[in-house]
C-alpha cells in the first residue's frame, strides 16, 4: 500500500487523494516532529507568562481579551472543541473528511502551529486506523476556517463524539481510538485552536474536484467527439493552425483531442468532399466544443494554482514565526480557495449545458442529418432516449442554479468580531454535486452518441469513439426496442466517473501542445 510522508514538504495532490480516496497510510517526517518540539516549548514558555496570549491564556474570538487562569485552561480547550463541534445536517463522505483530517495533520506538522508532538502522532493513527469522525453538511462559514468541520475531528481525538471505523460501522471515538491503541488526546493550551483554525475542508474538496475534474473534461472531449461525427459534423473547425489563432491553452488541448479521436473517422471521411456535404458550418454545440472545454480546462489549472499554493500554507491562529514570534493574523480567511470553487461550478454548468445541447440535437430529426427521431427503434411506438435528454436537461438547469457563487455571500458571526466570512464550505458542497451532475450529463451523451453511431451503419466510426462504443456495449444494449434506461445510464454514468471512456479514447498528449 501507498504510504504518503508528511512535514518533509508540502503534499502534492496525489497525496490527498490517496489518503483520502484509496485508504493510503501516513508516515510523520522525523524533522517534522522536531519542529513539533521545538515550538511547542515556545508556547509553554508563553503559558507561563503572566501576561495574555491569544489562544494561550485568553478566550477565543469576541473573547479574546478575556484572561484564562492557568488551573481553566484545560477545561477552555475542551470546551471550544465541544461547543464548536455544532454541525448539522447529512453525513459528510468518508473521503472529504480523510481529506480534512490530511490536511489539517499536515499543517500541525509545520511546527508553525504550537501543539505537541501527541496531537501530530494522534492524527496520523487515526488516519492508519481508518477511523473517520462523523462530520455533518452544515456548520461551516470558511473563516476561522472550517471551524465546525475540523471541531467534530478534533473532538474525536479528544474520544468524544461518533465515529465510523475502518468498516465503516459507527461506533464511539472512545471505543474506536482503544481499539487502536491511541489514548484520547488531552487538549493544553493554544492546542484547541490548532486543530479548527483551517481552510482543510474547503481544500480538501478542491483538490477531490480538481482530480475528478481531470477525467471530466477530457470524457467532454470524447462525448464532443462522438457527437460531432454521429451527427455528420465536420472535424476541419477543429484545425491546429485554426486554433493557433487564439492561443488559448485549454481551447488547444480540447482540440487536439478531437482531433486525435476523429483522425480516422470513416464517417467523417464519408462527407468530407463539399459535393456530398453542402452545410456550411455547424451549431455551436458541435463547432465551439473546443473552446467552451478549453475555458473550463484554464479555469482548472488557475484553481490548481491557487490549491498548491493552499497546500504549501500553514494556516493558523496564532502562528509561531520561524524567530519564534506568536502572532494573530488573517490566513486561515478562505477568500483565495472560495473563489475558484465558485470558478469551478461556473465551468461545471457550461461544460455540462453544452453536452445536454449536443444530445439534444442527435435526437431532433430537424437537427441530427439523418437519425431516426429520439433514436428510436420504432417511431410512434418507441421513445427512444427521448427522457434521458429530460433527464440531461434537469440536471443542467441545476447545475445552473449552483453555479451563483457563495463566496459573495458573507454572514457576520460572533458577535461581529468575524464579520466577513468565506462560505468556501458551501462553495465546496455545491461544487462537489456540480461534478456529480455534469459525470450523468456526460454519460447521457456518450450513451446517446453511441447509439447514434450504431445506427450509422453500414458507416464504421473511427478508432477511438469505436473503442468508447463497445466500451458502452459492455453495460449498456444498443438500439432496440425501448427497454427499462435508467440502468444504462447508471452504468455509462460509472464508465464516465471512472475514466474508463476517456482511458479508452484518448492517448497522453504531447507536451507541445498546438
Amino acid at each position: 500500500m501507498t504510504t504518503v510522508t508528511v512535514g518533509a514538504s508540502p503534499l502534492h495532490p496525489d497525496d490527498v487523494v490517496a489518503v483520502a480516496r484509496h485508504g493510503a497510510t501516513v508516515e510523520i517526517a522525523p524533522e517534522a516532529l522536531a519542529r513539533v518540539v521545538a515550538t511547542r516549548a515556545l508556547v509553554e514558555g508563553l503559558a507561563d507568562d503572566p501576561d495574555p496570549h491569544y489562544g494561550i491564556s485568553t478566550g477565543f474570538g469576541a473573547l479574546a481579551t478575556t484572561f484564562i487562569a492557568p488551573e481553566r485552561r484545560l477545561q477552555l480547550q475542551a470546551s471550544l472543541i465541544r461547543s464548536h463541534a455544532a454541525g448539522t445536517g447529512p453525513e459528510v463522505e468518508r473521503e472529504v473528511v480523510r481529506a480534512l483530517q490530511l490536511l489539517r495533520l499536515q499543517t500541525l506538522a509545520t511546527g508553525h502551529t504550537g501543539v505537541r508532538p501527541v496531537v501530530v502522532e494522534t492524527y496520523a493513527g487515526m488516519l492508519n486506523a481508518g477511523i473517520t469522525p462523523i462530520v455533518r453538511e452544515y456548520g461551516s462559514l470558511g473563516c476561522s476556517g472550517d471551524l465546525a468541520p475540523l471541531s467534530h475531528v478534533a473532538l474525536a481525538a479528544m474520544g468524544e463524539g461518533p465515529v465510523r471505523n475502518a468498516e465503516g460501522v459507527e461506533v464511539d471515538a472512545a471505543d474506536a481510538l482503544a481499539a487502536a491503541s491511541l489514548p484520547p488526546l488531552v487538549l493544553r493550551e493554544k492546542e484547541g485552536l490548532a486543530l479548527i483554525n483551517g481552510t482543510d475542508g474547503m481544500l480538501g474538496m478542491l483538490l477531490l474536484a480538481l482530480h475528478d475534474l481531470s477525467v471530466l473534461l477530457d470524457t467532454a472531449d470524447v462525448a464532443a467527439a462522438m457527437s460531432v461525427e454521429s451527427q455528420l459534423g465536420t472535424d476541419a473547425v477543429f484545425a491546429a493552425d485554426l486554433q493557433a489563432l487564439r492561443p488559448q491553452v485549454g481551447q488547444a488541448a480540447s482540440a487536439w483531442n478531437l482531433r486525435a479521436v476523429l483522425a480516422d473517422s470513416p464517417i467523417v471521411a464519408s462527407h468530407r468532399d463539399p459535393a456530398v456535404c453542402t452545410r456550411v458550418q455547424d451549431a455551436y454545440s458541435l463547432r465551439c466544443s473546443p473552446q467552451v472545454h478549453g475555458a473550463a480546462r484554464d479555469t482548472v489549472e488557475h484553481a490548481r494554482l491557487i490549491a498548491a499554493r493552499e497546500l504549501a500554507s500553514a494556516v493558523d491562529n496564532p502562528v509561531i514565526t520561524d524567530d519564534g514570534r506568536v502572532e494573530s493574523n488573517g490566513n486561515f480567511h478562505g477568500a483565495p480557495v472560495a473563489y475558484v470553487l465558485d470558478f469551478l461550478a461556473i465551468a461545471v454548468a457550461d461544460v455540462a449545458s453544452i453536452s445536454e445541447r449536443r444530445t439534444d440535437r442527435a435526437l431532433d430529426k430537424s437537427r441530427s442529418n439523418g437519425l431516426p427521431p429520439f433514436l428510436a427503434h420504432e417511431v410512434g411506438v418507441d421513445s427512444g432516449l427521448m427522457i434521458a435528454q429530460y433527464a440531461a436537461a434537469g440536471i443542467v438547469s441545476e447545475l445552473k442554479r449552483l453555479a451563483v457563487p457563495a463566496s459573495v455571500d458573507s454572514i457576520p458571526s460572533s458577535a461581529m468580531q468575524e464579520d466577513h466570512v468565506s462560505m468556501g464550505w458551501a462553495a465546496a458542497r455545491k461544487l462537489r454535486r456540480g461534478i456529480d451532475g455534469l459525470a450523468r450529463v456526460l454519460a447521457i451523451e456518450v450513451l446517446t452518441g453511441a447509439r447514434a453511431l450504431d445506427l450509422r451503419a453500414p458507416l464504421q466510426p473511427g478508432r477511438a469513439t469505436g473503442a468508447v462504443r463497445d466500451l458502452v456495449r459492455t453495460v449498456a444494449g444498443g438500439p432496440g426496442p425501448d427497454r427499462f434506461l435508467s440502468p444504462d445510464m447508471e452504468a455509462v454514468t460509472v464508465l464516465v466517473s471512472s475514466g474508463a471512456v476517456a482511458a479508452t479514447a484518448l492517448s497522453p498528449q504531447p507536451d507541445n501542445k498546438e
